[in-house]
């Protein structure tokens, strides 16, 4: 019985570790890239938001091809506020430009040169 009790503690405890990772902060823009292109079935062109996070992540966060957007709302060198829940992000400029975005990769930022 106890050794029951024990094995599902862990699972509560990897399962909540594992619920979730949380991202927020300011930051630069680093990039800012067309992904995709229009057509009849896609009419708004999507972006994809490149920044590094407080917390030492490099996102690439891609805009939603059902919204527009437009480039010069997120120039290269601004500063933006992020949200980053899972896979689902949110930017907003500091002129007040808020878009929702996917996060499409993450990787570890890459350490200073020496």
């Amino acid at each position: 019985m106890h050794r029951t009790k024990t094995f599902a503690i862990v699972i509560i405890l990897s399962v909540s570790a594992m619920a979730g990772s949380k991202d927020s902060g300011k930051c630069a823009i680093k990039d800012i890239q067309p992904a995709g292109t229009t057509d009849k079935n896609h009419k708004h062109q999507q972006y994809d938001l490149i920044f590094t996070s407080t917390s030492g992540k490099d996102y690439t966060c891609r805009t939603s091809e059902k919204k527009e957007i437009k480039a010069t709302d997120f120039v290269v060198g601004d500063n933006i506020s992020y949200q980053i829940k899972d896979n689902k992000g949110k930017v907003k400029s500091d002129k007040g430009k808020q878009v929702d975005c996917t996060v499409v990769r993450v990787a570890n930022a890459a350490a200073a040169l020496k």
